[in-house]
């Protein structure tokens, strides 16, 4: 029940709060106090909404966010030489598009996808597992673990047997779920995937559950050597700024709400399982 709860909140919370609603909030809000003679007051709203899409249209305000979570892990780190098990977490696969269409249908978190079966093909032996269920209120039906396997066996797993969860409908519930499946045992070596902004939620959901990973990060997008570099881009950037304060807004609900015990998990966490210097051939 509680975890149902924090679902619906989520969702409707992020409905209203994030900064593509607010700024339509804003626009309409403006447009109705016009309409009814407000003029000084919608004025002011309207300023308001311009001054805020050409700060969002020239500068990397969603880069600045992100860019501290996504070098919380490094990338491309040395592999552990052995390792038991590999996880990836869903998000790259369009669900909905792929029922609709009868084929695999991918966004741009694929390269999640990519890496996995790299890294399956790196350690032959490691058992393999996708969690990933639907993240959506309304469309519960597409479900992203159902249409995996079309893509995995494309890229050459067919002949490896992966456990596919499809009842996760959050980072929580990944790994609760996935635990409850594999059971893993202390001193078992576990490589997670997901993208990189998002590694430093899931590993503290791993750590909160008792499960040490290590992570292999992908998936970014932040370029610090270009940060603060001003140039038009509106939609990208406010792509970009919508995933950054939603995944900072995640992680302090998360840590709350007590679904993670430390708020931005990273180079000194205790928890994450150590790698070694030797690198998987």
């Amino acid at each position: 029940m509680t975890d149902n709860l924090f679902f619906l909140a989520s969702k409707l919370f992020w409905l209203v709060m994030s900064p593509d609603s607010l700024i339509l909030l804003l626009a309409v809000s403006g447009w109705l106090l016009l309409v009814a003679g407000r003029i000084a007051l919608a004025r002011r709203l309207l300023s308001l909404c311009a001054l805020i899409l050409i700060c969002v249209a020239f500068l990397p305000l969603g880069q600045a966010l992100l860019q501290p979570l996504e070098t919380r892990y490094p990338a491309a780190a040395a592999l552990p030489a052995e390792v038991d098990g590999i996880i990836v977490l869903g998000g790259g696969i369009d669900a909905e598009l792929s029922a609709t269409w009868q084929q695999p249908q991918l966004n741009d978190a694929a390269e999640r996808l990519t890496a996995f079966v790299w890294l399956a093909g790196l350690y032959p032996e490691a058992r393999l597992v996708y969690s990933g269920g639907s993240g959506s209120l309304t469309r519960q039906q597409f479900r992203e673990a159902e249409y995996a396997p079309w893509l995995l066996n494309q890229l050459g797993l067919q002949e490896r047997e992966v456990l596919y969860e499809s009842e996760s409908r959050n980072t929580h519930e990944n790994v609760l779920n996935s635990r409850e499946l594999l059971q893993p045992q202390a001193g078992e070596n576990w490589l997670l995937v997901t993208s990189a902004y998002h590694m430093p939620r899931a590993v503290a959901v791993f750590c909160q559950q008792d499960w040490p990973v290590n992570a292999w990060p992908v998936d970014q997008h932040s370029n610090p050597g270009q940060l603060w570099q001003v140039q038009f881009s509106l939609l990208n950037n406010l792509a970009l700024l919508r995933t950054g304060i939603r995944e900072w807004l995640a992680l302090l609900a998360y840590r709350i709400s007590g679904r993670s015990m430390q708020l931005l998990p990273g180079q000194h966490n205790d928890c994450a399982a150590p790698t070694t210097a030797e690198t998987a051939s």
